[in-house]
């Protein structure tokens, strides 16, 4: 989708060819599946929704998806995350048969994309990151338009878009011209459009980009609701860490063409995290005596480092512990103390590591090196 309403890259209309693309000569392409090693893969269990094993995408010296080894399961949101160039995208076309791997497999809902794409297709909707609609004609009007596209009979078409722009929330502006639709109502749309096939598996590209922040909330509540209303499975490929943080069940970090990490946050954090464990504690202290002592008799407190006292009204004060499987004894041991001495306690919490920490020390150091699958 264009950025801009009003400059909405056209669907073909019926009667508009697109012209074949030439077939690869396999004899000259450098790394092809003709070439790769023979390797003997798995077929997944039925609740494994996406599986990748060794999957690889080379153009020439370039290799966009190095080895890459990914499980998606039933019923979960699965982000890959990771800077533009990562390989997020191509491993998506490989998903959807749209571009044919090096070396490796995958399986989609059990399909192999390679071999049966147009299956694969009837399965998975799919929202790239630029998606294009008839400007001149209504919201409803498109999505029927991809329902006869998919041939889907017009009695089951009028029902169906009726329930996906209920669930969208696009009622009320489903028979207005897609070119007077904001950029968020466009994503929406596009969502819709995706859903029309009812599939088992919804693939979405960047959906959020250059949406603002109440749209974005909007999209990814949304999101959560597909999954619980239609036991859908999400697979969403996104740089924006806040959002994949705040919507997906687990999370793989793409760099360079590697996954380098994929599992819960807990499972990131443990893998990545600095090891510290961080205990945030509101104390409304005033008197620089008062503080001082009481900073004293935390900091003695076996297992923490470092106590510091934010400046401002919050009187928020941070202590860091040696470890984070020390954090709930020096918690109990605040706890104490504050039972003592009778200090006005007003909160008292475990901060663990954010996804832009997990991030930034996923990228930045050794462990770029393809690691080994956590457990879910």
């Amino acid at each position: 989708m264009s950025g801009t309403p009003g400059r909405i890259a056209p669907k073909r209309r019926p009667g508009h060819r697109l012209a074949a693309a030439p077939a690869p000569d396999r004899a000259r392409v450098s790394g092809s599946r003709a070439h790769a090693p023979e390797r003997t893969f798995e077929t997944p269990p039925d609740d494994i929704r996406i599986r990748t094993r060794g999957l690889t995408k080379r153009y020439g010296d370039l290799v966009a998806v190095d080895d890459l080894d990914l499980d998606v399961q039933a019923g979960e949101i699965f982000g890959l995350l990771g800077q533009n160039g990562a390989g997020k995208t191509t491993t998506i076309l490989m998903l959807l048969g749209l571009t044919e791997p090096t070396s490796g497999e995958a399986w989609v809902m059990g399909l192999d994309p390679t071999r049966g794409p147009l299956e694969v297709k009837r399965r998975v909707g799919y929202m790239p990151d630029s998606v294009g609609f008839y400007g001149d004609m209504s919201g409803r009007e498109n999505l029927r338009y991809t329902a006869r596209l998919n041939r889907i009979d017009q009695s089951t078409a009028n029902a169906t878009i009726h329930e996906v722009l209920t669930q969208v929330g696009l009622t009320d502006r489903a028979d207005d011209r897609v070119d007077t639709y904001s950029r968020g109502m466009l994503q929406r749309l596009g969502i819709a459009d995706a859903l029309v096939k009812d599939p088992d598996v919804l693939i979405l590209d960047e959906p959020t980009t250059s949406i603002d922040p109440l749209g974005v909330g909007e999209i990814l509540d949304l999101l959560r609701g597909l999954v619980q209303e239609r036991g859908l499975t999400i697979l969403l490929s996104s740089h924006l860490l806040n959002q994949v943080q705040s919507v997906c069940d687990r999370i793989g970090i793409f760099a360079a063409g590697r996954l380098i990490g994929q599992g819960t946050m807990a499972d990131l954090a443990a893998r990545f995290g600095d090891g510290a464990g961080h205990l945030e504690v509101g104390l409304d202290l005033v008197a620089p005596a008062e503080i001082e002592r009481v900073r004293a008799l935390i900091a003695a407190i076996d297992g923490v480092t470092a106590v510091v006292r934010a400046d401002g009204p919050a009187r928020v004060w941070t202590v860091a512990v040696v470890s984070a499987a020390e954090a709930p004894r020096v918690r109990t041991a605040i706890f104490a103390i504050v039972a003592q001495h009778e200090l006005p306690l007003t909160s008292i919490r475990e901060v663990v590591p954010s996804l832009e920490d997990i991030y930034r020390r996923a990228v930045a150091g050794p462990a770029v090196r393809r690691a080994p699958e956590t457990a879910a």
